[in-house]
């Protein structure tokens, strides 16, 4: 361990509330059912290419 590296304890850390937009607005996934959560669980996310200028 290096002196700029920080341990935490467990008991030092917090849980991180994660939002997501669902139809057009921003909701914690939280306060989803628990059949939301699990569809949120699956979602995957991708990266589409871009375009090919024609030629």
């Amino acid at each position: 361990m290096t002196p700029s590296t920080i341990a935490l304890d467990d008991s030092e850390r917090q849980r991180c509330e994660i939002w997501t937009r669902v139809m057009g607005y921003h909701r914690p996934v939280s306060s989803f059912n628990i059949g939301k959560q699990g569809e949120f669980n699956e979602r995957t996310f991708f990266r589409e290419p871009h375009a090919q200028a024609a030629s």
